[in-house]
Order: structure tokens, then sequence, then C-alpha cells
């Protein structure tokens, strides 16, 4: 169907969501981006392009009317009728192959075709024009226009993804810089000459994992996340010992025969920077009876996310206990355009049917990433539940001091995706579209986390934090309903928005992250709060 992201002209299908048009001349872009001609070297090289199939609109709506009303749908059934039209794959595939590309065996569902071709030839087939982008010190080849493909042949595609791959999506980690310096980085350098901070403070920062069990009433639970599989998505795995130093520092029963790494694209995979190590350690604190199943993806691309996705949904039959999965990047959503959103909400809609819970962090820029006033994506999809940060301070006998709204803490309103029925709570903003965070927890890196990173005990902090946390607190709620004889959890959120000013939460009345303020009720800083889980396993595995 023909609308506002396509066009077709000369009996071709522009994708004109793809990409984000760049200017033909040469040189600076107000966005910061240095534009210059792509060289036959450059053109030489390889790109790699998923090709996504679109579920039709009636199929999509049907599907996340589903999930609004909390029904599950099994991966057979998702797979044969909420799929893309009938043949289209195989018709894009053979029209790929003629052009001169490869296709990639990556195991999906059937909606998305990943191939690669050299950049000239991609050129060529999609009627686009190559130039050479500079961004951050690091230049790629990427097209400067929107792709387009014979009528026929595009019919059913949804987007053309990885034509601009310098657009990626970043971590929210935040690393405390060495003394004297007050700032936070993104980058672990700062946390390079670092003064070795003390774990032996009890109820000091940095927090142990016992310590924040006891803020969030997850303590004597008798409940791990056994028969659990929690998933993180991220471009690289921990080191061993990184983790069994976490454990051991916090009398953690866990071993590395529960931690299990798939090598998505078959890419060398970089060396661990902390977003990893933090996601599977904190995942593993809250529910250290569960298997960690770590996807990574080599690079933080948007074809090698959607590759990971994709994978997650072809494990689903086969892993039945993976309901749960910690995603803790993103990218501003005016900085991203439609394409990639329409594409991976997609992939969302599915896995919230199937009651696989995402939980994804909501971004350490405050209420204006890369200076606009914007939330982030993953975050804002209307079928994942998103994870805002808090500072929280302890008493010395472990009892909560204060909690309030983090600084830097993501949240706002979304540009693309419309309000969910169930984001309805008190003190609810009006409005037409998508509120983030739902949720909050610890993530303040001035009152951050115990990690240890290359071998050495750092501070941390950021939304990366406390969205494994929240990961881990899903396994435990699962366990708890699988103990009382009932199915897992379906999709969280329209579960929890009718807790809302009861003890499953306690309510953050204080802080702002920017633009928002903490209040009452819900708020575009923490959501409904920070957890009480002790609360949240009694109302939900009263449920049906």
């Amino acid at each position: 169907m023909e609308s506002m992201k396509t066009k077709k002209t000369n009996e071709r299908k522009v994708f004109l969501d793809s990409v984000v048009p760049l200017h033909a001349a040469q040189g600076l872009t107000m966005e910061g981006l240095m534009v210059n001609a792509a060289l036959p070297e450059h053109r030489a090289e390889k790109m790699t392009l998923h090709f996504a199939l679109e579920m039709p609109a009636e199929a999509l709506a049907k599907l996340e009317a589903k999930v609004a009303k909390g029904e599950v749908v099994s991966p057979a059934e998702l797979k044969k009728n909420y799929g893309p039209a009938k043949g289209s794959a195989e018709k894009l595939e053979a029209w790929l192959k003629r052009e001169g590309f490869t296709i990639l065996p990556v195991p999906h569902d059937g909606s998305s075709v990943y191939a690669e071709a050299p950049a000239s030839q991609i050129e060529k087939s999609l009627a686009v024009t190559m130039a050479r982008v500079s961004k951050d010190g690091i230049a790629y080849t990427a097209a400067q226009n929107a792709p387009s493909l014979p009528v026929a042949v595009g019919e059913s595609v949804q987007a053309i993804i990885g034509l601009q791959p310098y657009r990626k999506v970043l971590k929210h980690i935040r690393f405390i810089a060495p003394k004297g310096d007050n700032r936070l980085s993104l980058t672990p350098d700062a946390a390079a000459g670092a003064v070795q901070p003390s774990p032996n403070i009890a109820n000091k920062p940095p927090y142990l994992v016992a310590e924040m069990c006891g803020a969030y009433n997850a303590t004597g639970l008798k409940l791990t996340g056994h028969g659990q599989t929690i998933a993180i998505l991220i471009d690289t795995v921990p080191k061993d010992s990184d983790l069994t130093a976490f454990w051991k520092a916090n009398n953690l029963p866990c071993t590395l025969q529960q931690i299990q790494k798939i090598n998505v694209t078959g890419h060398a995979l970089p060396a661990p920077e902390g977003e990893e190590t933090l996601d599977v350690s904190w995942s593993s604190g809250f529910a250290p009876g569960a298997t960690i199943r770590i996807y990574a993806t080599s690079s933080l691309s948007f074809v090698n996310l959607d590759m990971a996705l994709d994978r997650i949904i072809a494990d689903m039959n086969a892993i039945p206990s993976m309901r749960q999965l910690s995603i803790s990047l993103g990218i501003g959503e005016q900085d991203l355009g439609s394409g990639e959103i329409n594409v991976e909400h997609q992939k969302f809609v599915k896995l919230a049917a199937a009651g696989v819970n995402v939980f994804v962090s909501s971004g350490d820029s405050g209420s204006n990433p890369n200076g606009k006033l914007q939330a982030e994506y993953e975050a804002a999809d209307a079928c994942v539940i998103a994870v805002g940060g808090t500072s929280l301070k302890l008493n010395p006998t472990g009892t909560v001091a204060s909690e309030t709204g983090w600084t830097s803490g993501g949240g706002g309103v979304s540009k693309y995706m419309p309000r969910p029925a169930w984001q309805k709570a008190r003190n609810v903003p009006a409005g037409t579209t998508r509120l983030v965070p739902d949720v909050a927890a610890g993530a303040d890196p001035n009152e951050g986390a115990y990690l240890v990173l290359q071998g050495k005990v750092i501070q941390i902090g950021g939304t990366s934090w406390s969205a494994p946390m929240w990961a881990g607190i899903c396994a435990l709620l699962n366990e708890a309903r699988k103990n009382a004889g009932k199915a897992a959890l379906s999709f969280l959120d329209p579960l929890l928005y009718p807790l809302d000013g009861t003890a499953c939460f306690r309510d953050i009345t204080v802080g702002c992250n920017g633009a928002y303020h903490c209040g009452v009720g819900y708020d575009l800083v923490t959501g409904l709060g920070a957890p009480n889980v002790a609360q949240l396993v009694q109302a939900l595995t009263k449920l049906p």
C-alpha cells in the first residue's frame, strides 16, 4: 500500500523513510556530518542491507490489539498468520540474486531478507548515490538519497535498512570520572584512572546486589529466576573473569555454565567496554538462578540489531523460558527517522505477543538527547517496557533514605508511537502519543553500581543499570507464576499500569530531567515509580 513513507515513480517504489536525506553538495552539514565524494575504492566496499517485509496493516493492528489485551500468541501462529504476503520474500531474493547480491543465511521468520553487495552494485540496483560521510571521526560509505525497487519486487517491502551505517544507537551507560573531575563519561576511559571505590562500606555506593535487592524489597522471596532465561542484546560479551569476580564479591551462586554467548553475525566481537558486563552482571544478580543468553551483534548498526531481534524471535519456540529481554541502547527519535522505527516495532509487537517482555533503558541525556526535546527509541516503542532512572540513597541500616528522579534519566513524549490504550494512571499527561518511561530503578552513577571491568572494581550507572535489574525482576515474577502453576506473564505494561498508586511501586515525587518533573503518580522521569518486588510478586501471581 502506498503511503507517506513510499511513493511510486516510473514503476519503482521509493522508500522515503529508509534514509535521512543528505544534501548533494559536499562539506559540513547542519547535523555536523562531513560529506565527501565516494571514491572507486569506497564503492568497492561491501555493505549489508536489511530488506524488511511488511506485515499487512490489518494483521499488525490485530496483533497490537491482542498485546494490549494481554493475549499470548504462539510462535507458530505468529509465523503463520502475522507474516508478509506469501511468496514476497522468495520474489525479492530471486531479484537480488540476479542483481549480484549475496543472500545471507540469517535465521528469521520470513519477514526479513539480509543481503550483501558492493556499494557500486547497490547504487545501480537501488538507484541511490553513494557519498563518503564522516561522523565522530569515522568515515562511512552511505547513500545520499532514498532507495527504490521495481514495484513488482518491492510491493511487500516495508523499508531498506543499512544504507546509512553512520546512524547507530548509543549505549546508555555512565562512568564516574577520575577524582577531581565531576564529569560523567560515556566511555570507560574516564574510569581508567579513577580511584578504586571500596565495596566494603555497607549501604554506600558502589552498591552491591544485596543492597539493591533490599532497597526494592526483593530479599527473602525464595525466588532466584530458576528455570527462566534472560536475553541480553548488545554488541559483545563480557570477560568470564569479570563475571566470576562480580559474583564472588556479591556472594552469588552463579556459574559460567548459566551464560550462553551467541555471535549473531559471525564477525569478530569488540573488546568489552562495560555495557555488556553491566547487563549480564546485574540481571544475573537479581536472578542468580536464571540462564543469561547474550545476543552479541559485533556493532550497534540497525542491520545487526535487526539480525539479533530476528534471531531471538526465531529462538522463541525452542526456548520457551526466554520471556525477558534487556536492551540498554537508544537514539533520539528525531535523529533517527521512521524507517528503522517501523521495522523494529513490527519485531517488538511479535515479541510482546509471544510473551517476551522487553526492558529498554530510557536514556542518559535527560529530556533533551542531542540537544532536542525528544524521547529515545527503542524505549519509546509501545511494545516494550521503558525503564527510567532514579538516584537512590540508603541509610546505614540499608533502608531507603531517599529516592529521587535522576537528572539525566531519559523520558518524554514520542513523536511516532500512538498512545497505547493501557497507558492510564494518575497524572498521565493528556495527548495521543506514547509516553516514556513506564517504570524506573537506580541509575545515577554518583550513587552507582558495583562492577568488575577488565579486572578492576569500578562504580557505574546509567539507565543501562536500571533495565537489566528490571529484566531480572521479571524472571523472578515468572518463576513465581510457574511455582503457582500459572502461565508466564503476558506483556507487562497493561498489567503494571492498573497497579499505579498501590504498594507495588514507590512513587518518586522529587526530581527532574530537564523539561519534566517528578510528581504524584505517573511522570515523564520515573514513570510509575520504583519497584516493590515482593508486592509485585503477590499482585501478579494472583492474576489468571
